[in-house]
């Protein structure tokens, strides 16, 4: 039984990844390996998927959290004037910032991953929670040490109301 009043984390799987969550704005398969990658594992290629109008870019890294604890960041973030373009996934588990590339090769916060790349839906999609702005709709990235001190203060407010992240 988990010990009342301090933060219960799910750990990130092998592939850097929570368990049971699909990174919303990165391709089907996060792994090296996987068809995503060129075969030279050099950078990231286009695949089909189910959004046509999705584009596959490698200037963005995306962190992904739970929802709950994801939201709670959003509105931390937006008190701050500080948060960039955030999208929850196809099956509303997560929300996934956009953070700057080569956040994922220092990013360690239990409760989230950080994966390579981002596939960015067109900014009429739904699924934005803050979708790309500007007279472009450019997606404007979230600085890295910005949202990890907003997911801590997320996971201590959780906690404090009986909710924990999750």
């Amino acid at each position: 039984m988990p010990a009342t009043g301090v933060p219960q984390f799910r750990r990130p799987a092998v592939g850097g990844v929570l368990d049971g969550a699909a990174p919303a704005l990165l391709p089907e398969s996060a792994d090296d390996r996987g068809p995503g990658r060129s075969p030279s594992g050099g950078g990231l290629v286009r695949r089909p998927r189910a959004d046509a109008d999705a584009v596959l870019v490698a200037t963005f890294d995306t962190v992904t959290v739970a929802l709950r604890h994801g939201l709670e960041a959003v509105d931390i973030l937006r008190l701050r004037r500080a948060c960039g373009a955030v999208l929850q996934s196809r099956n509303g588990a997560t929300v996934s910032f956009l953070v700057p590339v080569g956040t994922s090769a220092t990013w360690h916060l239990p409760g989230s991953s950080c994966t390579a790349g981002a596939q960015l839906l067109p900014a009429t999609d739904p699924r934005w929670v803050m979708p790309p702005a500007g007279a472009d709709c450019t997606a404007r990235p979230t600085d890295p040490w910005v949202l990890r001190s907003a997911l801590c203060e997320a996971a201590c407010t959780l906690t404090a109301g009986g909710l924990g992240p999750s």
